[in-house]
């Protein structure tokens, strides 16, 4: 077995610490909720022509049910989206990563597909999990390390995440193959455990930091993070974004992302970066249901895409999730409220040629 930790190539490290819109892709079913091929492309194809920085496959918003034995449908979703990858022929750098989970053994074996696969990382999660201690997915993440890049993730525990400790996410950052931390605690508190404990580690520039916090994404990307470390002032920012949300209206957030890059740059942050904030977040608010502790979250995304047309339905592998009583109206308002924010337009001139049998990707 291979005892070395992986590493990215240069030019996709570079990108992923100049900051990248990455998309936690959904799954694309029909209405006997069996995988619908030609749309689960359609997504991909939409994803890299609006400009994503690559795609997180077989992750939260994909649907964790996919590894069932009775589904079985890990390796047909990920290998889809690698093969669209491929097919884009693109210029730009494009980072495939793939959700890994469950124990030890589960997650080396598919961290091992997603290596054959093609995948560039590992989007580790650490639910489901409550039986072992840290030290324990501490050796575990240097197991999955061994075999592909670790993008680590930090999963709020109402989604099935748990509470993990400054002192799991300092030895966290210390391990050789972790190349980028995901929080998404939805919690300011355990998100400044992750920032200060990568900012007091020696990998700090080797690491890049990535907001998964869909309630917070706006203000998280504007922040300068500054510690004293050593007796020295040492700063940070939050590079990029995995997440949820950014899988519909995706051409808007990559746009988004590159204003907030000049602006950071600069320094100088104008008040109606807050506005637009909280525009983000009233949006997300409708998407991922936290109404209702978020069990409308994957029916949110699905009924945004299927009004798009990218999808047929809002079907997922559970025919208990659907959407919550109030949240199509909720879907509504922020389609009304915020038109900025949508890109329907662009999707809607594109479409007929994501659902085609070519490769299109423009």
């Amino acid at each position: 077995m291979n005892t070395t930790p992986q590493r990215l190539n240069p030019e996709l490290a570079a990108a992923l610490h100049d900051g990248l819109a990455i998309p936690a892709h959904p799954l694309a079913l029909d209405g006997r909720r069996r995988l619908d091929e030609r749309r689960q492309r359609a997504l991909t194809r939409y994803y890299i022509a609006a400009g994503a920085g690559g795609i997180a496959v077989a992750v939260h918003s994909t649907q964790f049910e996919i590894r069932d034995k009775d589904v079985g449908l890990l390796e047909p979703v990920l290998r889809l989206a690698a093969e669209e990858a491929a097919n884009a022929n693109l210029s730009r750098p494009f980072m495939k990563i793939a959700g890994i989970c469950g124990p030890a053994e589960q997650a080396v074996a598919e961290a091992e597909l997603a290596s054959r696969l093609g995948y560039d990382a590992g989007l580790l999660s650490m639910g489901g999990l409550g039986e072992l201690t840290e030290e324990q997915l501490l050796d575990r993440t240097r197991r999955v390390a061994d075999v592909l890049p670790v993008f680590g993730f930090y999963l709020q525990p109402s989604v099935g995440g748990r509470t993990l400790s400054f002192d799991f996410w300092r030895a966290f950052a210390e391990i050789d193959g972790v190349i980028a931390i995901k929080m998404a605690p939805f919690n300011r508190y355990q998100s400044l455990d992750v920032v200060r404990a990568v900012m007091e580690s020696d990998r700090r520039d080797e690491i890049a930091l990535y907001t998964g916090n869909d309630d917070n994404i706006v203000i998280d990307l504007l922040t300068k993070f500054r510690f004293e470390v050593g007796g020295r002032v040492v700063e940070k920012r939050i590079a990029g974004g995995l997440l949820g949300h950014w899988a519909v209206w995706t051409r808007q957030a990559v746009t988004m992302l590159e204003e907030i890059k000049k602006v950071r740059e600069a320094e100088l942050v104008p008040a109606e970066w807050l506005t637009r904030a909280a525009e983000v977040t009233d949006s997300n608010a409708a998407f991922f249901d936290p109404a209702h502790q978020f069990r409308g979250c994957i029916p949110g995304i699905h009924e945004v895409l299927r009004r798009q047309g990218l999808l047929e339905g809002r079907w997922c592998l559970n025919p208990q999730e659907e959407l919550s009583p109030g949240q199509m109206e909720e879907i509504d308002r922020v389609y009304r409220q915020y038109p900025h924010l949508n890109d329907d337009a662009f999707v809607k001139a594109r479409l007929d040629g994501w659902l085609g049998p070519a490769n299109i990707h423009s």
